[in-house]
Order: C-alpha cells, then sequence, then structure tokens
C-alpha cells in the first residue's frame, strides 16, 4: 500500500480536482506509490457509510489530505474539521482554500446581503432564502488556514498541474518541494523600458500593442502599456513548467489568480504602490476593491459599512 491521500472539495468548482488529473502521464507513475482513500469527485466514498446507515460524518485516515475550496458553510466547516482530524499532512489547494478565491468576492457586500440579493433580486419573482436542509451560512467566505492549521498552500485557478505533482513527489522523497517564491513579473519575459509615459491606467477594453507574428520576448510589458497587470503583486506558479505566466502567454494582463506574493499580503495596497513606482495614477483604477477579487478572505474584503464603523 502506498501513501494514503484523502481529497475534500469544500466551496469551489472541481477545477482543482481537474488539475490533478491534468497532471498527466507523471500521475500514472505517481499512482504506482499512493493510494486515494477519499476523493468524491472521483470515488463514489460516502460521508455516512456507503449505505447510509452512519450517525457521523467520516473520512477515512491518510497520510496527506488536499483541500479546495472556500470555507462558507457549516457543512464546509465539518468537512474540514474531520480532514484536519484524520490526515497527518494538511495541504491547502487552489486560490479558493489559500485566499478565498472568487467565492470571496461576496465578502465585499457581506454573506447576508450577497444571499439576499441573490434570491431577492428586483429583476425577478423574490423568493425567500432557503433555511431548511441546506447548510447554515457562516458570515463570510474564509480560507481554509482561518480555520484549521494548514502545512502547505499551493494557490492558482485552477493550480499549476506541475506543481501538484512536485508537491506530491517532494512529500514521497522526504523534502521540501520547490515552488515559486517569486513574482509573475519575475518569471514575465516581455519587454520593459522603464516608467513609459503612461499617467494613467486604461481599461482592457481594446488589446495591448504587440505584432502577433513577434515573439512574446518583444512585447512591451503591459503595465508600461498602461494596463492593469498584476504581475508585481501576484504569486509565479502558473509559468511552472511551462516558460511564460499564463495570461502573457495569451497577450492579456495578469489577473492575479495566484494570490499576494507575500504570505500576507494585500494585492490591493500592493498594486497601488506598484502603480505609483511606474509614475501612474493609482486613482484612475475605477474599482480597486475588485483587484482583492481573488485574495478576499482574511478579513481583507468586508463591507463597506463595517470598516467605516457604521455596524
Amino acid at each position: 500500500m502506498g501513501v494514503r491521500i484523502a481529497e475534500e472539495w469544500l466551496h469551489s468548482c472541481s477545477g482543482c480536482e481537474i488539475s490533478i488529473l491534468n497532471i498527466g502521464e507523471p500521475l500514472i507513475e505517481l499512482l504506482e506509490k499512493i493510494d486515494f482513500v477519499h476523493i468524491p469527485v472521483l470515488i463514489d466514498n460516502k460521508y455516512y457509510g456507503q449505505l447510509g446507515d452512519g450517525k457521523e460524518l467520516r473520512i477515512p485516515e491518510a497520510d496527506v489530505g488536499i483541500v479546495s475550496g472556500g470555507v462558507a458553510n457549516q457543512e464546509h466547516l465539518e468537512v474540514l474539521f474531520e480532514m484536519r482530524k484524520k490526515c497527518k499532512v494538511l495541504i491547502a489547494l487552489g486560490t479558493c482554500a489559500t485566499h478565498g478565491g472568487l467565492p470571496a468576492l461576496i465578502n465585499e457586500w457581506g454573506m447576508k446581503k450577497g444571499i439576499d440579493d441573490y434570491y431577492k433580486t428586483p429583476t425577478t419573482e423574490p423568493c425567500e432564502v432557503p433555511s431548511e436542509v441546506v447548510p447554515k451560512p457562516l458570515d463570510r467566505v474564509y480560507a481554509v488556514d482561518e480555520k484549521v492549521k494548514v502545512d502547505l498552500m499551493l494557490p492558482g485557478c485552477p493550480p499549476n498541474p506541475a506543481l501538484i505533482a512536485e508537491v506530491v513527489n517532494a512529500l514521497l522523497e522526504g523534502r521540501d518541494p520547490a515552488i515559486p517564491g517569486k513574482s509573475v513579473c519575475d518569471t514575465c519575459p516581455t519587454r520593459r523600458e522603464g516608467k513609459g509615459g503612461v499617467s494613467r491606467v486604461r481599461r482592457f477594453l481594446q488589446n495591448a500593442q504587440y505584432d502577433p507574428e513577434a515573439p512574446i520576448d518583444e512585447m512591451r510589458c503591459l503595465l508600461e502599456q498602461g494596463l492593469m497587470c498584476m504581475g508585481p503583486v501576484t504569486a509565479a506558479g502558473c509559468a511552472a513548467g511551462r516558460g511564460v505566466p499564463s495570461c502573457i502567454r495569451a497577450r492579456v494582463p495578469c489577473r492575479g489568480c495566484f494570490g499576494p506574493v507575500r504570505k500576507k499580503g494585500n494585492q490591493m495596497l500592493d498594486m497601488m504602490n506598484a502603480l505609483a513606482s511606474n509614475g501612474i495614477d493609482w486613482k484612475s483604477v475605477v474599482d480597486r476593491r475588485s483587484l482583492l477579487r481573488f485574495s478576499g478572505a482574511h478579513g481583507l474584503l468586508k463591507p463597506l459599512s463595517a470598516r467605516k464603523g457604521e455596524e
């Protein structure tokens, strides 16, 4: 029997689980050394026994636990606590788990208002918010490490399959995984000329300036072109094994999906500083809080009224 691995998804879309499958051929070799004892998206392993006759939620004991998705309701909490209890090493996989991800955007309004707006939108016939059978929501969306101890964080939306394989192999070999510690800018090959005379951020309504026939290293830095590229404040990782960061390879600005470079960084504040250092007026950013679109957990995104002390 190989190393036992349990995987769970909470507030997520299954993109992280697809990334595990996208490891490709190296996954076949890994499967000779590991044993998935629990992974709901692939294996039919019931929480309350295969016949549903259990009284408590149970997840098999494992050497390594992998959790994707943020924590938004009581069921997420129960599953997460059980994973932490049953797994010797716990990995937070994907930006929803590490920093809240897109689900944490609701933190900008608060869970109650957000859910009320979903069910009582003025453009449709209002209905009551479900309160029976469904799990009780928490006050906001949390990252996994806000609720339990996490041994390793592997962000990405979705995470890079090559890095997932590296982490698993490192655990099998008893060494520290080689995870990028730099920013997207540090792995970006675009041409930089310094402060380019751009004073305001322009919305990405028009393509960047580049020759589609020319190599990407001949394209000028998108931030220097005045586009909101979050490469300076976003953790590298999407370029691992691919050579060029994913968004840049598509000739579009980095959206920040791997979360902040610094462990407890604030992408919004750090990006304002990056703009200022490039001579760009940070006040030209239309919606500054949207820069936390992938990292709104850890109390970074809050309702404005709460921040002003009104409630």
